[in-house]
């Protein structure tokens, strides 16, 4: 039986395999050793096309954990993020020209479906290289847990509406965090990935001077004057290291930033700038306490990303393993 066939047989029967492997009737209990028995390969493939694809970019660890944390916010951590098609999540607003990571999904899917064919579904694959992509990138390893089954369908307006948005207020971010089950502490933890990875012109462009306006007052002089140089006469593509003190190191130096005034985007100076009431006072806390503790810090994510990673499905939804990540199996 060929992997690119994976025909209807074979996807029943590694969906059963699994439950039963899990402990359980039940499908949506994630566990770290999910793939023990009916794939035990899984972590040393995906390991080595991270390592590969961070050594020929860094950047791609950040991309990695961008691609598993937009995934999650829309409908739970379903891979529906992977699939193509003009209504896909891919090219909602705020992923279009912007999340990336695909092929690297793409690639590793493919030595799966050779090894352990229909057995590990490609939203595990996005969290587990998310794990990668982090370790790779001087972070911390947290205990990835596996056991997910990938979507039938895309939801674009869901990313649109749901996934938060470096122009909004924190208090809106707080509410879209928990929406999903996730809490305030999670908003700072997780807005720790921004000590990797790089962001357009377009997404702080609204900080910086224009004919109307002067820059914003909680962005440091110097740093505004020179991404004014970087953006002017673009087409707002233009790239800039979202941590300007240590744009490819996974560390607290993201903290460290804010009380200076040296985060990129609105959304991440206003953890420690915005003056919303007890909100703000909550992230001041955190912003501070993970700029003098870089091990704490590392303690918080993991935890948090195992926490989003278990962002719940909507009820009643269906699932299967995906042959190819980019669309659902045929019927």
């Amino acid at each position: 039986m060929k992997p690119s066939h994976c025909s209807r047989l074979l996807l029943v029967c590694s969906v059963l395999v699994l439950c039963l492997v899990s402990g359980g009737a039940r499908c949506d209990k994630l566990s770290s050793n999910f793939y023990s028995w009916t794939c035990p390969g899984v972590y040393n493939i995906v390991q080595q096309h991270v390592f590969s694809a961070v050594r020929e970019e860094l950047r791609m660890g950040a991309s990695l954990l961008r691609l598993h944390f937009h995934d999650c916010f829309v409908n739970g951590c379903d891979g529906s993020i992977l699939l193509d098609g003009a209504d896909g999540e891919k090219f909602a607003l705020p992923n279009k020209n912007s999340v990336r990571g695909y092929e690297v999904i793409d690639a590793i899917k493919a030595d799966l479906e050779n090894m352990c064919p229909g057995v590990v579904s490609c939203a595990d694959i996005v969290a587990l290289a998310a794990g990668y992509g982090l370790l790779f990138s001087g972070g911390p390893w947290y205990n990835v847990l596996l056991g997910r089954r990938d979507g039938l369908k895309a939801n674009q307006s869901g990313a649109d509406n749901g996934l938060p948005s470096p122009f909004e207020p924190i208090s809106s971010i707080v509410k879209k965090f928990a929406d999903v089950g996730l809490d305030t502490k999670d908003v700072v933890v997780l807005s720790g990935a921004h000590t990797i990875g790089r962001a357009r012109c377009v997404l702080f462009s609204n900080r910086l001077a224009s004919t109307t306006s002067s820059a914003d007052p909680t962005l440091d002089a110097t740093m505004a004057a020179n991404l004014q140089k970087l953006c002017t006469g673009g087409d707002g593509n233009q790239t800039t290291a979202l941590d300007v003190s240590s744009a490819d190191v996974f560390d607290k130096q993201y903290y460290q930033n804010l009380l200076s005034k040296k985060g990129l985007l609105s959304s991440d100076q206003g953890l420690f700038s915005a003056n919303e009431d007890v909100v703000a006072s909550t992230t001041k806390a955190l912003v501070q306490k993970y700029s003098d503790d870089g091990e704490q810090f590392f303690s918080d994510f993991g935890a948090s990303m195992v926490k989003m990673g278990s962002i719940p499905l909507p009820a009643g939804s269906a699932g299967e393993i995906r042959c190819n990540c980019r669309v659902p199996n045929p019927k």
